[in-house]
């Protein structure tokens, strides 16, 4: 679990930006400021951790309102994410929406992101059936192997494009678009960890989790090292929300189908997924007070997915960095990330968000927010594993095959919000997993509310 400071993510927020390009003008209406003109977001990126060393870097956004009567809708906006670790993981991305720029209500949003993993989080498939001994990560425990065990190297590029379009029917879109991915996939680096360390403190290069699912055959020869997964993405929409970034009322549902298939330029494999995704906001104090939750499956409806895809989660719109899980900031706060790996998982959050403190000042629009969360997942299709290759001795040390279905990960906590003319939202969370096979807690300081 990543080792944060947390004075930094309380400097990260003080140190949210209030720097915009806005039109001269302020209009009033119904009582609430609007904007007009451009608005631009600034915030740092800093924490740190023992393996990967320092994170440094920078998240910008820039919102194009026009003449303001979008307000809190936008016509076009761009986010540019650019970090790095001092060990050599890094994160570069470029995202743009145009949600009210093109003629018959056509919503366009693009995705360009480079993203290095020295240290990815692998902890097996199909959930409590693989076991998690977090002494092979502890140092001071006779079991110790090395801190990097639950690890893998990943380099991911990937470049997205999807259209929405109207439907007739009143909030009914169609959805349509493609992904082209490439991902390098690999053991740990242990040559990068060491590199400028002490001898007493370098990772003795040994076998990891990841080094042995290859050996068993679970991962096998023509995935092990990555390759292509372009897809392309169809699928229908609803959508009744009041406000994107921070809705206080209606329904944002989808059904959506992604199918790889290897005309698309993957020689290796040929998949489809299902996705369906049903979330509802509720007012329960006018501007102040909201629950929100959110239910999601996604599922292999035909062929074989590679590993380094199984926890790649799709969905209609997503402006996040990393798109993994079950586990994470972006899906089960508090549980480790990639912790819920199936070939089918379904999960849910729910949240009460409370607006405690909204003002104007510098000419902007500001509120701030908590909220208290559960977050919870399940893999309801399995990952095929031949135990035949598998030895007794290891069967025992690394699987509970008792689980013959997974059962229900949960986690709880609570969370704060910083939003800058309702859009450009600094979420900061702390989640604690319920069960330690899930790992403890997890602090997360990222852009967006999570639905």
């Amino acid at each position: 679990m990543k080792k944060s400071l947390p004075w930094v993510f309380i400097l990260s927020g003080v140190m949210l930006a209030h720097i915009s390009l806005m039109a001269q003008n302020e209009k009033v209406k119904n009582d609430e400021k609007t904007r007009a003109g451009f608005s631009f977001g600034a915030l740092p990126t800093v924490s740190y951790d023992a393996d990967m060393g320092f994170q440094y870097g920078g998240l910008v956004s820039l919102y194009d309102y026009d003449d303001g009567k979008l307000y809190p809708s936008y016509k076009q906006m761009l986010k540019a994410e650019i970090s790095r670790y001092t060990k050599g993981s890094g994160t570069n991305q470029l995202f743009y929406d145009a949600q009210n720029l093109l003629p018959n209500h056509l919503r366009l949003s693009a995705d360009l992101s480079y993203l290095t993993e020295k240290a990815l989080d692998f902890y097996g498939f199909n959930g409590y059936q693989s076991q998690y001994r977090p002494d092979f990560t502890d140092e001071s425990s006779a079991d110790y192997i090395t801190r990097v065990f639950y690890r893998d190297l990943r380099n991911l590029f990937r470049f997205t494009f999807d259209l929405q379009g109207q439907l007739p029917g009143e909030h009914l879109y169609w959805l349509a678009g493609f992904g082209i991915l490439n991902i390098k996939a690999a053991r740990v680096d242990f040559a990068a960890f060491n590199k400028g360390k002490n001898e007493s403190d370098k990772l003795t290069d040994t076998t990891t989790l990841f080094d042995k699912y290859v050996e068993w055959g679970i991962i096998t020869d023509k995935e092990k090292d990555g390759g292509s997964a372009n897809f392309l993405k169809v699928g229908i929409v609803y959508d009744t929300r009041d406000n994107e970034a921070n809705a206080m009322k209606g329904i944002w549902s989808e059904a959506l189908i992604t199918y790889a298939p290897k005309f698309l330029f993957n020689p290796e494999f040929s998949y489809a997924k299902l996705v369906l995704i049903h979330r509802q906001y509720f007012t329960i104090v006018k501007n102040k007070l909201s629950f929100v939750y959110r239910l999601g499956y996604q599922g292999t409806i035909g062929g074989s997915v590679p590993f380094f895809m199984q926890p790649y989660l799709q969905s209609s719109y997503s402006a996040v960095t990393n798109s993994d899980g079950l586990g994470g900031a972006n899906s089960l706060r508090g549980i480790m990330r990639d912790r819920i790996v199936g070939d089918g998982i379904a999960y849910g959050n729910i949240e009460f968000r409370w607006k405690f403190l909204e003002i104007h000042v510098w000419k902007q629009n500001l509120y701030f927010a908590l909220n208290g969360f559960s977050d919870f997942g399940i893999v309801v299709q399995q990952v095929k594993i031949d135990k035949s290759k598998i030895s007794s001795g290891d069967q025992d040390k690394y699987f509970n095959f008792s689980f013959t279905k997974d059962k229900l990960h949960t986690s709880l906590g609570a969370g704060f919000r910083v939003a800058l003319n309702e859009n450009f939202v600094l979420r900061v969370d702390y989640g604690f997993a319920t069960n330690k096979q899930d790992g403890l807690k997890g602090l997360y300081l990222t852009i967006g509310n999570l639905f």
